[in-house]
This record gives structure tokens, sequence and C-alpha cells, in this order.
């Protein structure tokens, strides 16, 4: 009986042990075990827009380009030159003008894709231009002479000849046989914004066609282009602070030739550049016929001579010319050359017509 009565005890010690044991075994087990690491956050990688051409970032700014200066894009110099758009560029403390020029390619079959600047994070960057098989993507910037924002419409490769578009580019038909006429349509807002993103700038994305031509075999900017860079940055008439925006050379017929005849001047250019040869052209053309003109309407006389009669010029004070002596042309002048004349009175007018004598007998034989 008194063992009977042992064996409950027994089994109610041992099984207090065991779970004496357990609790305690299972802190140690907590207490042992390290905590997780803290997650890290990981940013997701750029959007493929911003990050593809990352690697063609050729300089940096903190302003703002400013607007592209407005002019005319000067005659193509030789056969197989492509038009090269100039652009703000950025050195010794400032932004400077390179003026647009045109240029020849390093190879047959290439075309020319602007640089641009882009806003990305809180910084403008310049992403360089370059040859390739076909224009990509240069921020949306609306160039002007085939560069609207996206792709090219100044000309195509024809074999191994360029053949232009004359209806954006000026050549001369004479000298350059290689061209046509395309009708361009312009879809894009035209203003002279020079940079994409950012307040104020193109809000414009990469195209399918673009992005694949960023992945395609490119030729750097040729040894003249790098000249052309060169010179443009020594040149102090070319910085904004000197030009305000309106550099005196904004395009040029081929590169360096900052002095060359054709050199072309921005609208409202302080400075005046040598004007293109087709201005210059239609100047000397009108110059002759303006002085024909200028010579029968007003022939040279000294000042203060009658416009009327250049026989009178020294007429004694109050005595008229009569109206037989006034040139048939005479109405025919302008304005402001009749102004000096001083009147005629009617009684010079009605002379002729009056069957009395004349009163002056030297107005009388003067006039006979």
């Amino acid at each position: 009986m008194s063992r009977s009565r042992k064996n409950p005890l027994q089994a109610l010690r041992l099984a207090g042990v065991a779970l004496a044991l357990t609790l305690f075994g299972g802190c140690v087990v907590q207490e042992r075990v390290a905590a997780p690491p803290p997650r890290v956050y990981v940013a997701p990688p750029p959007s493929p827009a911003y990050a593809e051409p990352a690697a063609d970032v050729e300089v940096r700014a903190t302003e703002a380009p400013p607007p592209l200066p407005d002019y005319e894009q000067p005659p193509c110099p030789e056969d197989g030159y492509l038009w090269t758009p100039g652009y703000w560029a950025w050195g010794g403390g400032g932004y400077y003008w390179v003026p647009g020029t045109w240029v020849q390619p390093p190879r047959v079959g290439v075309l020319w894709t602007p640089g641009y600047w882009g806003f990305v994070g809180g910084i403008y960057a310049f992403h360089a231009g370059y040859w390739g098989p076909h224009v990509g993507f240069y921020g949306g910037v609306n160039y002007g002479y085939g560069y609207g924002g996206e792709g090219f419409v100044g000309g195509r490769w024809a074999g191994n000849a360029f053949a232009y578009n004359r209806t954006v580019n000026n050549v001369n038909v004479t000298n350059i046989h290689n061209t046509y006429q395309e009708t361009v349509i312009n879809n894009v807002t035209v203003n002279k914004v020079s940079y994409n993103g950012g307040a104020g700038g193109v809000s414009a994305m990469p195209t399918a066609q673009e992005r694949a031509a960023a992945h395609e075999l490119h030729v750097a900017p040729t040894p003249v282009q790098h000249q052309h860079v060169q010179e443009a940055a020594r040149n102090p008439a070319l910085a904004l602070r000197a030009n305000a925006g309106h550099p005196a050379i904004a395009a040029t017929p081929k590169p360096a030739a900052f002095n060359a005849p054709g050199v072309v001047g921005a609208r409202g250019a302080m400075g005046t550049g040598a004007p293109a040869p087709r201005a210059a052209a239609t100047q000397g053309a009108a110059a002759p016929r303006a002085a024909a003109q200028g010579a029968a309407l007003q022939p040279a006389r000294p000042p203060g001579a009658s416009h009327v009669n250049n026989g009178a010029a020294g007429l004694p004070p109050g005595v008229q010319p009569t109206v037989t002596h006034v040139p048939p042309n005479a109405t025919a002048r302008p304005q402001g050359a009749a102004r000096p004349q001083a009147p005629r009175p009617p009684a010079a007018k009605a002379q002729p017509q009056n069957p009395k004598p004349a009163k002056n007998d030297k107005s009388e034989g003067r006039n006979r």
C-alpha cells in the first residue's frame, strides 16, 4: 500500500521537474537566437531615358543655358557638307556660344546628332553630339534647319552622295545639284528653349527609334569640330556676358571660320558679323537700283537748292520760278524731298493763263 501511495507523489515531482526544465530550457534557447538584420531600402535603378546617355555627359552646370539665338543659316559652301546647329557650351565660369556651321562628315552614310542640355538631379548636364547611321535623341530641342526636336529632315544619303532638302536648307542649286524639296510639317511648338527637363525646359522623352540609335556604333566629332569649339571658347565676343544672348558670330560657312565671308550674326546682336552671301547679293543688287532711282528723283545739289528747278537756285529772295520749269516727274518725288521748298504764290500758278502783262518785268523776262 505504501509503495502505491508513493508512486503518485514521485510522478508529480518528476512532472514538475520536467516542466521547469522545459521552461528554463526554452528561455535559454530564445536568448541565444540572434536578432534578424534590419531591412535596407534599395532604390530602383534610374529610368533608361536618363541612364542610357549618362556616359555621354561632357560637362555639368548649375544654371540653365540661355535661349537659342535667332539667326539665318549661311549657304552650304560645297557639296558633301552637313549642317551642325549651334549651341551654348559651358566653360570659364559661364556660357559661350558655339556657332552653327557646315561640316564634312567623317565618313559616308553618317548623320549628326546634336548635343543637348538635360536637367537631371538638380544640375544641367550636357550630352555630347555624335555621328551615326541614324539621328538619335537630342532632348527634343528645336535647333531648326532640319532639327525640329525629333529626327532630321534636312537631307538623306543616296548612295555615296548626300541629297539636301531645299525646304529647310540654304543651298545654291547652281553649285550643288543633289537637292530635293519635301514639305516639313512641324508639330513641335516653335520656341528657343535650349534644354530638356526642369522648370521651363522641353518635356520630351526618347522614342523607340531614338533609343535604338543610342546603341548603334557612334563616331566622335571630327578634329575640325573640336577646333571649332576651342576657337569659340577663346573668343570673348561669344561669351554670354559679352553678347547678352545675341552673338555677332552666330553661324559660319565652315568650322572655325569666324572672320571669313559669309559669317552670320544673330538678330539683335550688338556687333556686326559679316552678312551671308545671299543677303550680300540682295543688298548689292538693290543698292545700284536705289542709287539710280535716287539720282532720277533727286539729283545731287548743294544744300538749300530748290527741288523744283535746279537752275533757279540762285534767284534772289521773292522771285519764284514759273510752273513751266517744273519737270514732269516732280509729283513722283518723296514728300520729304519737297517739304523744304517754300510754297509758290498763287500768282505764279495763274501767270501763264493771265492775258494781262506781268507786273514784274524782271520775272517776265526771266520766264521768257
